[in-house]
């Protein structure tokens, strides 16, 4: 068990990478973002769709990890979508990687002290609720974190967010609300809300997990997201989450789970998803 003395030493650490981190990205990002959007797996393609006005690699950026992972291109772009500044995450970062949750959030932390007040987390995820299709798009209302870590965990620092931050809406409700308006309008079929499980990984779900994740109340299950949303939750920003559902398993007729079937579906669903983001973006209000 480590001393206080070396608990105080991590928080030192990680306080100053990112105070570092965020020194350099405001002296070279050309503006500060409202919004930021984290891209999950085979959706890196929406950098694109914004109106490009900075781009840099994840490896030219002090002490932000580094993807590991096929399809997470590992690149902050900022830009317009309308009026609104916004800061893409082409990428993202696991615990199964090896990363700690607080190293996952990082650039979440990072970007809230440059001034972010929204985050849009998308992610693909495994359907549990028997009645989701696959190629739907779920609509985080809450969550369950199975990671085994939280990133608030250790010594807080004040100034960044509460010691116990509340969690009774994780996920802001008008957003919600915006992202379920928007399917409509832009006549996206099979959005649904519902809660969402983060397990550890690498590994897929085993029928008995499977069957005990949905008695636990989760509609879909990924490894991604949660670290993110707790730093941004605790950083004081509204979050909304968008899982595309790849596939649907009854864990009492169980059939293989193929990343590569998770990618196909996850990059069919991508021009919805992007079609629904952009409206997102643009019914959220200006700052």
């Amino acid at each position: 068990m480590p001393s206080r003395v070396e608990a105080l030493d991590t928080k030192t650490n990680h306080q100053q990478q990112v105070e570092e981190c965020v020194s350099f990205l405001r002296n070279t990002l050309p503006f500060s973002p409202e919004i930021v959007i984290q891209l999950g797996t085979g959706l890196g393609h929406f950098g694109n769709k914004i109106e490009a006005s900075f781009s840099i690699p994840y490896i030219d950026i002090p002490h932000f990890p580094q993807s590991t992972v096929d399809g997470h291109k590992g690149n902050l772009i900022l830009g317009l979508m309308g009026e609104k500044k916004v800061a893409i995450l082409q990428g993202r970062f696991h615990f199964y990687e090896g990363y700690s949750t607080k190293e996952v959030a990082f650039p979440i932390r990072v970007l809230s002290l440059l001034g972010a007040k929204t985050l849009i987390l998308t992610n693909a995820a495994g359907g549990l609720n028997p009645l989701f299709q696959p190629g739907s798009i779920m609509v985080l209302r809450d969550h369950l974190n199975f990671l085994g870590e939280n990133p608030l965990r250790g010594p807080n620092i004040d100034s960044w967010g509460p010691r116990f931050p509340d969690f009774s809406t994780p996920y802001h409700p008008k957003l919600i609300k915006i992202a379920l308006d928007s399917a409509s309008r832009c006549h996206i079929k099979n959005v649904i809300s519902g809660v969402y499980a983060c397990i550890p990984g690498p590994s897929l779900e085993t029928p008995a997990e499977t069957r005990w994740l949905r008695e636990c109340g989760a509609d879909a299950v990924g490894m991604s997201s949660i670290p993110e949303s707790i730093v941004a939750t605790h950083a004081g920003m509204d979050v909304l989450g968008l899982s595309v559902v790849s596939n649907v398993n009854d864990p009492d007729n169980f059939m293989p789970i193929l990343l590569d079937d998770i990618i196909a579906t996850a990059e069919a669903m991508a021009i919805k998803l992007e079609q629904l983001l952009v409206d997102i973006v643009k019914q959220i209000p200006a700052v």
